[in-house]
């Protein structure tokens, strides 16, 4: 049974910065892409930014230029690095692994807050 547990979130003022962790525990099978969403309040739940087990990433226009997403393939972690933090940017944000042997399944955890205010 995988877990993902969260953190790293908390509140930040306008233009400060934020790493975001997500560890798994229990076997992960390789290959498999992590993911971080992010859900505001009254509003869907959106892609923020992945990365392949290769290490391709690929960033939601909203964050390009101000976040990192990385991995850690011995710690079955993803990390989630956010500068130039914005009001808008407050969310609940989660991670996705998706894995697709020995069947295709996905993995989220279950959201770590992140408030952007003055």
């Amino acid at each position: 049974q995988v877990q993902l547990v969260e953190s790293g979130g908390g509140l930040v003022q306008p233009g400060g910065s934020l790493r975001l962790s997500c560890a798994a525990s229990g076997s992960l099978f390789s290959p498999n892409t992590m993911c971080w969403y992010r859900q505001a309040p009254g509003k869907q739940r959106e892609l923020v930014a992945l990365i392949s087990s290769a290490g391709t990433t690929n960033y939601a226009d909203f964050v390009k230029g101000r976040a990192t997403i990385s991995r850690d393939n011995a710690k079955n972690t993803v990390y989630l690095q956010m500068n130039n933090l914005k009001s808008e940017d407050t969310a609940v944000y989660y991670c996705r692994i998706t894995v697709v042997k020995p069947e295709i399944r996905d993995y989220w955890g279950q959201g770590t807050q992140v408030t952007v205010s003055s």
